[in-house]
């Protein structure tokens, strides 16, 4: 195949939410109806003893939430699915934010009993800023939610974005019978299957045949034909080109639990979502069909695998063709880079494999050479934009448990902030360690992680703080005064770079009147 060929098979998408929408259950039906697995797990059941696929963090199986991104590639009718799932809980918001600068497109899941909630809502912000695409598929009508139009509604309100409806569901809760595919204008009636594909439907290709009221009853089918000419009549006409530009987004209804809609919207996605596009660079804008490689470093994940102590970089590629052991410009760094262990991913499972082309996300395993943000290339100079470091809300300082566990918990921290799980100061005084967090509960996690995976043990103190403001000047003798009279405030974070920590909201704000030669940034890109 032709590069061309090969960017126009592939799709990259991350599903984002808020908590609980059921994403996680979404990517495991997509995974099954891809044929990437024979059986769906579950995120929390006593009956269901298959776990899911996307959450396999030992942390993650006990709470039955996502607190890291998951990566995973299918193939479905011909195309190639890179499909990211991200946590929704707002403590791990950095990671999806990241993640969103490595995809195309996405879908966003909303529960139709809650509509949507304040986390759907930033996110939304975040694909705004970068125009991406977004495709809304409203979940759960296996339970008495709200009504498809107040949802809709609700939806082009707080989210500030035009919709169209592309499926429409028949009825919900108990007598909730599946969806009609407005784009395809066909409908699917399954047998409900919260693990397996069933094989069981009917396909009705027109509304006014009989044999709807056979199947569903009149009063249903009647209730369906008035809503589908209703729809047809309220809203113009699909326009893909709409939808690319990020101004119209698709509605898609069902139940990823049950399987009901899933596919529809599976088979509307593949036809109108974007291929690989092109990225913007400090230099210049790249495209993807480009013949020389280049990518860019988002995520970083140590310890896939407990046994093997291994670091795997994630990288999105960007344009040309990546392969193994060929040796690459890494930007950043001083040396060529090559690779000989180069994995495609299924969350943890991993298969090696010999290239990967624009839209592919592939593990790199790495010594600690490299970072989130960090470009390679086939040797031209670029830097890829827009990978947020936000100053974080909530700041602790590291005390060790154990004298003799010393060298394990640097090693930890470290290994833990290089990931982006949170961010990591050292003052210049006392060299103290803090640790920044955007939510509580990643604590939780990295005193978890730091005790199952590096066998140290620290408690995090709360400390006084308001924020972590990283400082620049282009008057250097202003900055280094500004250094020497606030010495104790000062810290510098994992990369080296000057921080002030504010203790107060009034008192930043008097520090920034008194010193308006100095710049205080709320984020730092990577």
């Amino acid at each position: 195949m032709t590069l061309t060929q090969e960017i126009a098979k592939r799709k990259t998408f991350g599903i984002i939410a808020h908590p609980d929408a059921g994403k996680t259950t979404l990517t495991e039906k997509m995974l099954l109806f891809g044929g990437a697995i024979k059986t769906a797990g579950a995120v929390k059941s006593n009956k269901i003893d298959t776990a899911t696929k996307s959450d396999w963090m030992e942390i993650e199986k006990q709470r039955g939430i996502s607190v890291a991104t998951s990566v995973m590639g299918f193939e479905y009718k011909g195309q190639k699915i890179n499909l990211l799932d991200t946590p929704g809980h707002q403590d791990f918001a950095e990671d999806t934010y990241r993640t969103l600068t490595a995809v195309d497109s996405v879908i966003m899941v909303i529960d139709c009993v809650k509509g949507v909630e304040i986390q759907t809502e930033k996110l939304m912000e975040v694909c705004r800023m970068r125009k991406t695409p977004v495709i809304c598929f409203i979940n759960k009508l296996d339970r008495e939610g709200r009504d498809p139009y107040d949802l809709l509604d609700e939806v082009e309100s707080k989210l500030n974005i035009k919709v169209r409806p592309l499926s429409w569901p028949i009825s919900m809760g108990k007598s909730f019978k599946g969806v009609y595919n407005l784009y395809d204008k066909q409908l699917n009636l399954f047998t409900p299957s919260q693990r397996k594909i069933s094989d069981d439907r009917v396909v009705i290709e027109d509304l006014s045949s009989e044999k709807l009221d056979e199947r569903i009853g009149t009063s249903l089918a009647d209730q369906l034909r008035e809503d589908v000419e209703l729809i047809e009549g309220v809203y113009p006409d699909f326009d893909p080109k709409e939808y690319l530009e990020g101004t119209v987004a698709p509605v898609f209804f069902g139940s990823a639990v049950n399987n009901f809609g899933i596919k529809e919207m599976l088979d509307t996605f593949i036809q109108i979502a974007p291929s690989p596009k092109s990225r913007q660079t400090e230099e210049r804008e790249v495209k993807p069909d480009e013949d020389n490689f280049s990518g860019f470093i988002f995520k970083i994940h140590a310890n896939m695998d407990p046994k093997h102590r291994n670091r795997i970089a994630f990288l999105r590629i960007c344009s040309g063709t990546f392969q193994r052991n060929k040796p690459y410009n890494h930007v950043r760094g001083t040396k060529p880079l090559r690779f000989s262990n180069v994995t495609s991913f299924m969350a943890q499972d991993k298969e090696i494999i010999e290239e990967a082309f624009p839209g592919d996300i592939v593990g790199l395993y790495d010594t600690g050479n490299l970072k989130i943000g960090d470009s390679l290339t086939d040797g031209e100079n670029l830097t890829f934009k827009g990978i947020p470091s936000f100053s974080p809300e909530i700041f602790r300082e590291v005390v060790n448990k154990d004298a003799m566990k010393t060298k394990q918990l640097e090693k930890g921290l470290q290994q833990l902030m290089e990931e982006g799980v949170a961010q990591l100061f050292t003052f210049e005084i006392g060299s103290r360690k803090v640790v920044g967090t955007v939510g509580q509960l990643q604590f939780e996690v990295i005193k978890f992680r730091l005790k199952n995976e590096y066998n140290a043990t620290a408690d995090f103190v709360p400390m006084n703080l308001y924020k972590a403001c990283w400082i620049t000047s282009t008057d250097k003798k202003k900055l280094d005064e500004f250094i020497r009279s606030k010495q104790r405030h000062i810290a510098k974070d994992r990369n080296g770079k000057l921080v002030f920590m504010a203790e107060t909201k009034a008192w930043l704000q008097m520090v920034q009147d008194n010193f308006p030669e100095i710049e205080f940034h709320n984020t730092s890109e990577y």
